[in-house]
């Protein structure tokens, strides 16, 4: 598990994540991407990835939903939906066939992202404070 508070971590933050804040956590932007260490045998037996996430209800309040998509080396997984402000964990099952390589590229994308509203001039999708495989 790629926890955002490790700075050690950070080269695997491939794109749309803003700075570290509180040490511990990170806004996306719309698209934000990882690159995991695909744990042993999951070539074989798969894996499920894991992405802890929380919706602040300021983003709830502007957007009323926001879906989360994501794709491992390009397999596309279930869609979440989140309809109101908390602390979430979203896993899904991450097929076998997507899982052949050493690192995995996962890539995450939200449907919609709150505006900039200055004189913050990010979009912000959501906040995550870790990302990783589990083996099965």
């Amino acid at each position: 598990m790629l926890t955002m508070a490790d700075t050690r971590t950070s080269m695997q933050l491939l794109h749309g994540f803003y700075q570290l804040e509180s040490g511990a956590w990170r806004w996306t932007g719309q698209m934000f991407g990882v690159s995991l260490r695909v744990p042993p045998d999951a070539a074989k037996q798969g894996a499920r990835v894991m992405l802890k996430l929380t919706i602040p209800q300021s983003q709830i309040d502007k957007l009323k939903s926001v879906t989360l998509t994501t794709r491992v080396n390009g397999v596309e997984l279930t869609p979440e939906t989140y309809t109101r402000a908390g602390d979430f964990l979203y896993e899904r099952e991450v097929p076998a066939a997507a899982l052949t390589t050493d690192m995995a590229a996962v890539e995450f994308s939200l449907d919609k992202v709150a505006p900039p509203t200055p004189p913050d001039v990010r979009a912000l999708g959501v906040v995550v404070s870790g990302v990783g495989f589990m083996s099965r």
